[in-house]
């Protein structure tokens, strides 16, 4: 089995409680008067504020009845120990009061407008950042909460990562992933992932990336992925593989040819780097790093892009693909 239907529901429904939340502050956003932008918000601020952290607290209320209902009574679990779910309101994930996140949206829509952008441009990029504040606030209130009430608990010895439906690929390739019950959650802005405690009787089976991949459709993958990491994913290369090296994406010169080509792996420990070899070792600037001494494969490591687009058929696409690490 993957992650229990209860860990699913537990999620899907702090993914609902964050978009309600956005929508009725983006109903604020809205009443701002155009011509007094930064006096009409400070005016909208404490019912905005409201509106976030009663979303934020009804996600953090959600789990001691998760995990109730998933693993019942820990009878080592103090009575002390539960959670409060209020003190993880009125403030983001980095511990940042929530009044001064959310000017953030005001203060870059009015950067805009003194810059001589059209004022409703402007004002749609910061009702885009709210939508980003806001559901990520209410999103890191329920997992915060999570994670309090699985560490209250004795019998929780670990929690397994679960991604949401449509999940960025940096989500994806951590589908199913253990982390120890005191592990902060890696997450980034708008992440909806969760997770689903571990313990003795209670042993969900992880995700796997690459079956998750294999169940989104063919618009999922590429809006996911990208077209020609989808490809070469398909053809046998590792999901890990491909999503990492497009950390250090960037162009290089290769037999006189612009490139796309990354220095994720590269090193003499990492994989690609142990089949491309030929290393050097620079002290100075050099492609797709920041100065270093370490030892890094001279030859550029090819992006999947490329690889498709310079192989003459598939089996010289899966040779590169191999040399270049993606399928390992």
């Amino acid at each position: 089995m993957s992650p229990t239907p209860q860990g699913v529901a537990h999620q899907e429904a702090r993914a609902r409680v964050a978009e309600a939340t956005a929508r009725a502050a983006r109903g604020a956003w809205r009443q701002i008067d155009r011509d007094h932008i930064y006096e009409s918000w400070l005016i909208l601020l404490a019912r905005v504020l409201a509106i976030v952290s009663g979303g934020q607290l009804a996600a953090a209320r959600a789990t001691e009845p998760w995990l109730m209902a998933l693993l019942g009574v820990d009878p080592d679990q103090a009575e002390s120990d539960h959670l409060n779910p209020a003190a993880l309101t009125g403030v983001d994930g980095g511990g940042r009061p929530l009044a001064e996140v959310l000017m953030a949206p005001m203060w870059a829509a009015l950067r805009l407008v003194t810059q001589g952008k059209p004022v409703a441009q402007s004002m749609a990029h910061g009702q885009v950042l709210l939508d980003v504040v806001v559901k990520t606030a209410v999103a890191d209130a329920g997992r915060a909460a999570d994670l309090v009430g699985m560490a209250s608990r004795p019998g929780v010895t670990s929690y397994i990562r679960v991604v949401e439906a449509g999940a960025c690929s940096r989500c994806l390739i951590l589908a199913g992933r253990e982390y120890g019950v005191s592990t902060a959650f890696l997450r980034h802005p708008r992440c909806h992932c969760g997770m689903e405690p571990v313990t003795r009787d209670h042993q969900p089976t992880a995700q796997d990336p690459r079956k998750v991949f294999d169940a989104m459709s063919e618009a999922q993958k590429r809006r996911t992925f990208g077209e020609a990491a989808v490809k070469a994913i398909e053809a046998g290369a590792d999901i890990a593989q491909v999503v990492n090296a497009r950390r250090g994406m960037a162009t290089a010169t290769v037999f006189g040819r612009r490139v796309l080509a990354t220095s994720e792996g590269i090193t003499r420990r990492g994989i690609a780097g142990q089949r491309l070899k030929n290393f050097q070792k620079s002290p100075g600037q050099r492609f797709g790093s920041a100065t270093t001494s370490r030892m890094r494969a001279r030859v550029p490591r090819l992006m999947p892009e490329e690889i498709f687009r310079l192989a003459d058929d598939r089996e010289h696409a899966l040779r590169l693909l191999r040399q270049h690490s993606f399928i390992v």
